[in-house]
């Protein structure tokens, strides 16, 4: 008896999965066709769901919600009432950016770009509103569209196309601003600048994967570098050039608000196989070379630099650069000294570009140790970087054993790198996590992924181009959602009890490090969808999650999704909250079936702009 009724226990918990997968698909088919698009993109995704067959009256009754609730798995009429509803915001704060405001940026010191750091609101100043879509917003174009063409009404800044007209870098054409994929140093376009690149770094077979952009620009370059399926991280500040990181995220290309000024990169050691600076104002000699230290130090042994634009050449362009040639040839030597004491080898100098190369170990270096210029970090983890200052010292190599290993371990060729064990892994770096852990975390999160999947038929088909994996971990839901049509920026929370994110950048795949009690470097409305794994169980008692998500909401585009997977508990505090936040939202059970106590929740955010409350 004992085992029938077991077995029928097991029916039941199955048949109620089947159901939950066919009805949440119905759910997201309808909310994918009621996307908002200037230009038809809406009606092609409902045209899309029809044509699909999708039967929304498969069991009409379902209920949603959890089958394993502590509490209440729902937010019931009784406690309606106690909702409490988020407002919109004023207006004027459409294009808000909580720790790169402008007003108070200029409160802070402009030496070494301190102003243009991140400069949080104290709590007192927090937006405790939701930020609204500008009049008109529309729904980004789909990725490779995107690279070429932004929606005017998403981004209505035109100072660009004149600043840098003869540059190439945009244009405006009637409602859409156009990026024919120049730069200020290769305004014949970005792949015949790349190709001059790749006639010395290996970029077509793998060995070089990610990218760093230094003062990118509206990211042309990072833009390019996908069809050669290399992934860039770049950044900016938010300066005069108004938007151009804004303009990065809503072509589809990873970027950041940020800057080299006196703080380390949020990123970690040995993170990039290739640096990049075209044309990008760092002062690299300065400081004794501090920031090219801070690059050395992000820069897999074996990765390259480039520099394009002043000094380089300057015998030639001093006068088309406006700058005393003294001036400039000074510069040139305080960055061949610094590259020098760094080790790197200067592999290539033509025109305007010049290339260095990292060494694989320190083994040819040994002569610097005796040197008085050398001048050796001394932290027990270079990847404690959040907040710290940066400093004018070298990063030490990892030991090796002999003089042609690579340090810190050599990575396999892209794509085998994303599955291969990653040698911080494998070395045993990262106390307490195996080589099977990791594989099992891997196993765990394709098992999730397809559950997603099932949940979200549109997940991996190029409807969310730009990802946001809040508590990555491992990278192991990035791992496997990859894609030419995604990316994922995978963000490492400060307080994590373990510090992933090298194992994320040893992986091929690109990533930061942030913490969630403060707002995030980038714009509003730049993700089309967030994931937040055990997020708000890390950050119990450490800060509000409604300002949590209250920065999920301004981070995430209208009509963008949510998946939050955490403990029911947890969840349902969650829900309770965003239930006041123009969100319509679904708990449901874990793949395995309602008696595991994690769960999941999705979510829609409702389309809206300011001075609407409508949703349509």
């Amino acid at each position: 008896m004992a085992l029938k009724s077991s077995s029928a226990d097991g029916k039941t918990r199955s048949s109620v999965q089947i159901f939950i997968v066919f009805s949440l698909c119905c759910f997201f088919y309808i909310l994918g066709a009621w996307q908002r698009s200037g230009f038809g993109k809406g009606d092609s995704i409902a045209l899309e769901m029809t044509n699909s067959g999708a039967d929304c009256n498969i069991v009409p009754s379902l209920n949603f919600e959890t089958h394993h609730a502590g509490e209440s798995s729902i937010v019931g009429a009784s406690e309606a009432a106690k909702v409490k509803a988020f407002e919109p915001c004023d207006a004027r704060y459409t294009d808000y950016t909580p720790c790169q405001d402008q007003r108070r940026a200029m409160t802070f010191p402009r030496d070494s770009m301190i102003y243009r750091e991140r400069h949080c609101a104290p709590e007192n100043e927090k937006l405790h509103c939701l930020i609204p879509a500008p009049k008109g917003y529309v729904t980004p174009f789909s990725w490779p569209k995107s690279r070429d063409y932004v929606p005017y009404a998403n981004a209505p800044y035109k100072a660009l196309t004149v600043e840098k007209a003869i540059q190439n870098w945009i244009q405006y054409e009637g409602d859409v601003f156009r990026f024919p994929g120049g730069g200020t140093q290769f305004p014949q376009g970005a792949d015949k600048y790349i190709d001059q690149l790749a006639s010395v770094i290996p970029m077509e077979n793998g060995t070089v994967r990610t990218a760093l952009d230094t003062g990118c620009g509206v990211a042309s370059w990072g833009a390019y570098l996908w069809s050669r399926n290399v992934r860039a991280m770049s950044f900016a500040p938010r300066d005069s050039h108004e938007a151009q990181v804004q303009f990065a995220l809503e072509r589809g290309v990873p970027a950041v608000i940020g800057v080299l000024g006196t703080i380390k990169l949020p990123y970690p050691t040995r993170a990039f196989d290739m640096a990049h600076c075209s044309r990008c104002l760092i002062p690299w000699g300065a400081n004794d070379g501090m920031y090219l230290m801070e690059v050395d130090r992000v820069l897999r042994p074996g990765g390259y630099w480039i520099l394009s634009g002043p000094p380089i050449n300057w015998k030639v362009n001093y006068k088309a650069w406006q700058r005393p040639k003294e001036d400039l040839q000074e510069e040139q030597r305080k960055i061949e000294e610094a590259a020098k004491l760094l080790c790197w080898e200067k592999k290539y100098e033509h025109g305007e570009i010049a290339i260095w190369q990292k060494r694989v170990n320190d083994e040819a270096c040994r002569s610097r140790q005796d040197d008085p210029r050398a001048n050796f970090c001394k932290t027990d983890d270079s990847d404690d970087v959040w907040y710290k200052k940066m400093e004018a010292c070298i990063t030490p190599y990892p030991e090796t054993s002999s003089s042609d290993e690579v340090a810190g371990g050599e990575l396999q060729v892209f794509p085998d790198r994303l599955n291969a064990v990653p040698p911080r892994i494998s070395s045993g770096s990262i106390s307490g996590v195996t080589v099977d852990a990791y594989e099992d975390d891997n196993r765990q999160w394709k098992k999730h992924v397809k559950a997603y999947k099932r949940i979200n038929s549109l997940l991996d088909t190029g409807r969310y181009r730009n990802i946001m994996d809040m508590n990555a971990g491992f990278g192991g839901f990035a791992a496997a959602l990859e894609s030419q049509k995604l990316w994922v920026m995978n963000v490492v929370p400060t307080i994590a009890e373990k510090n992933r994110l090298g194992v994320v950048y040893e992986r091929g795949l690109i990533g930061i490090y942030h913490d969630w009690c403060e707002a995030f470097s980038t714009y509003p409305r730049t993700y089309d969808l967030i994931h937040a794994n055990h997020l708000f169980s890390l950050y119990k008692n450490k800060c509000n999650a409604d300002d949590i998500l209250l920065e999920m909401d301004r981070i995430l585009r209208p009509e963008g999704a949510v998946i939050i997977r955490d403990d029911v508990d947890t969840l349902i505090k969650v829900k309770r909250i965003i239930a006041g936040m123009r969100w319509d939202s679904k708990l449901v059970d874990h793949e395995d079936g309602p008696l595991v106590p994690e769960k999941v929740l999705i979510a829609v955010k409702q389309y809206w702009v300011t001075n609407s409350t409508s949703t349509h």
